[in-house]
């Protein structure tokens, strides 16, 4: 009985551990950049004249052939789905068709499955048109494009198409011509901060003013990547300040990087060159360490302007000389050099 007993005890302890870590995996099986997507046009943040002309056709709608152009993570496909959530209402699921960059998109896919679908009749509340979405439509074959332009205008009565697209040159002309086109800019950092906020009073998130600001930092004004980023920091560390999120993002600290443009400044070489030397050493690429330097520089307090534009000159070049190939610490000692000549007496120089 009492061997039993035990045998019952035990196995309602794995059946309460399994469950608990069940719950945890749940918890977190979701990412925040889906679980806080909006879905409604007025969630949205950022680009609030663009999304008052969505808002408009979803009001009317009539929805023309739409091309939305702009950076990654700025809420071009979370536009086109409220829209089209809004338009079709519980119909939505038979009355979209999504394809992105993961889906072949070929010439065949055009011919096929987009063409099948356009001719498929389905049940839509009045005055409504099937909603064909192309997710990064720029990555699509120029064949490709031709072969959607006539789909676009045999089956406008009863579908129409939104393409979001990085660049929308491209996007070959005569499509072009067929769609209203819309632009997205970066969000602000305003922006940014508030849905960060958001996210974190819904998690219970514990972070510090410098971690939101870090995270803004890393994102430039791409939300996607800051809700990773934070999601990232208080999974890994249950904690979000600067230090964290620099770790999580591998990115130089801004505060080291400070540092080697203010010895740049006071022509102070070798400290300059130590800072360099430090980060190499903590295993930063070239790369990573050329574009904090020029998002340091952009935003650096206490610089003249027009220094600011020769120092922002010198490291673009030394940028494109990294990109071609020659990412050696040389390189980057003789961007140091350059800068702390910049901010030299230029009669020192004078034959």
């Amino acid at each position: 009985m009492t061997s039993s007993s035990a045998t019952a005890t035990s196995a309602a302890q794995v059946i309460n551990t399994n469950a608990q870590f069940k719950g945890n995996v749940d918890s977190y099986e979701l990412p925040w950049v889906e679980k806080y997507r909006p879905q409604l046009l007025k969630a949205i943040v950022g680009n609030e004249e663009t999304v008052e002309r969505l808002q408009l056709i979803a009001n009317k709608g009539n929805m023309p052939h739409m091309i939305i152009s702009g950076s990654p993570g700025i809420g071009k496909t979370t536009s086109v789905l409220c829209l089209a959530h809004e338009l079709l209402g519980p119909a939505f699921k038979e009355g979209v068709l999504e394809l992105n960059a993961s889906d072949d998109r070929g010439i065949d896919v055009v011919r096929n499955k987009i063409k099948t679908f356009a001719q498929k009749k389905v049940t839509l509340p009045p005055g409504r048109h099937k909603i064909i979405i192309l997710d990064e439509a720029d990555s699509m074959t120029a064949g490709a494009q031709q072969a959607l332009r006539r789909t676009m205008e045999i089956y406008s009565n009863t579908t129409r198409f939104a393409l979001a697209c990085n660049q929308s040159s491209k996007i070959i002309e005569p499509i072009q011509s067929r769609c209203a086109m819309l632009r997205y800019t970066k969000l602000t950092d305003r922006q940014v901060l508030q849905r960060l906020r958001e996210v974190c009073e819904a998690e219970n998130v514990k972070y510090s003013a410098e971690g939101l600001e870090a995270l803004i930092f890393t994102a430039e004004g791409d939300m996607r990547q800051a809700i990773n980023n934070l999601q990232s920091t208080w999974s890994g560390f249950g904690y979000v300040n600067d230090e964290n999120v620099f770790k999580v993002c591998d990115q130089p600290h801004p505060v080291v990087v400070n540092a080697i443009i203010a010895s740049c400044l006071q022509v102070n070489v070798d400290n300059a060159l130590q800072g360099i030397h430090q980060l190499w050493r903590q295993g930063y690429s070239a790369v990573d360490i050329i574009t904090t330097l020029f998002r340091v520089v952009k935003f650096y307090d206490g610089m003249p302007e027009y220094m600011k534009l020769d120092y922002i000159k010198e490291i673009g070049l030394t940028h494109m000389k990294i990109l071609e190939g020659v990412t050696s610490l040389v390189q980057l000692g003789g961007l140091i050099s350059r800068l702390c000549k910049l901010s030299m007496d230029s009669s020192s120089f004078s034959i």
